[in-house]
């Protein structure tokens, strides 16, 4: 069982910047692929970021990806997402996600991760 905590959600500005962190415990995360993912009230969930076993592959959503980056640490066991020029439309719960890969450089940005974080909210007021 991996167990996995987001953390760094907030209420911030448009124009902001914030860092969200997943902190996993039970299971050393090298053998995951890592997965954020997000949802606005009223929508339905959507791939933000996804990151190899390795870290040496990742990928995040056309919609954000001159604004977001994806990060990991496994000797800490912790996966990042940092989130750049915020807009009012990136109002929502942020989860991380993790699934076990096979192979070092396997990505996923569909939603058919294994294990979930209870998510963090974040709050873009304009």
């Amino acid at each position: 069982q991996v167990q996995l905590v987001e953390s760094g959600g907030r209420l911030v500005q448009a124009g902001g910047s914030l860092r969200l962190s997943c902190a996993a415990s039970g299971r050393s995360l090298r053998t995951y692929t890592m997965g954020w993912f997000r949802q606005a009230p009223g929508k339905e969930r959507e791939f933000v970021a996804t990151i190899s076993r390795s870290g040496a592959i990742a990928s995040v959503a056309d919609t954000v990806k001159d604004r977001f980056m994806v990060s990991r640490d496994n000797a800490k066991n912790t996966v990042d997402l940092q989130v750049n020029s915020l807009k009012p439309e990136d109002t929502a719960v942020y989860y991380c996600a993790a699934r076990w890969a096979l192979s070092s450089d396997y990505v996923a940005v569909t939603d058919d991760y294994t294990y979930w974080g209870q998510g963090t909210q974040v709050t873009v007021s304009s």
